[in-house]
């Protein structure tokens, strides 16, 4: 895995772990929401870039 891939990869999770915090820490439905389509990005972005490591691996054989 390429050290950009890592930092976004991390960068994803980082996201993810914030709107899991700003949802359990909301006090009005807004942020709530907002939160949780932060968690949803988050996780959908960084196994986007597990898929595009393990394509481009397969893709070597």
């Amino acid at each position: 895995m390429t050290g950009a891939r890592v930092f976004f990869l991390v960068t994803y999770l980082v996201l993810a772990l914030l709107g899991l915090f700003m949802a359990a820490a909301a006090r009005d439905m807004g942020i709530g929401i907002f939160g949780w389509g932060l968690v949803l990005f988050g996780l959908l972005n960084a196994f986007n870039v597990i898929k595009m490591h393990f394509d481009e691996l397969e893709r070597w054989r």
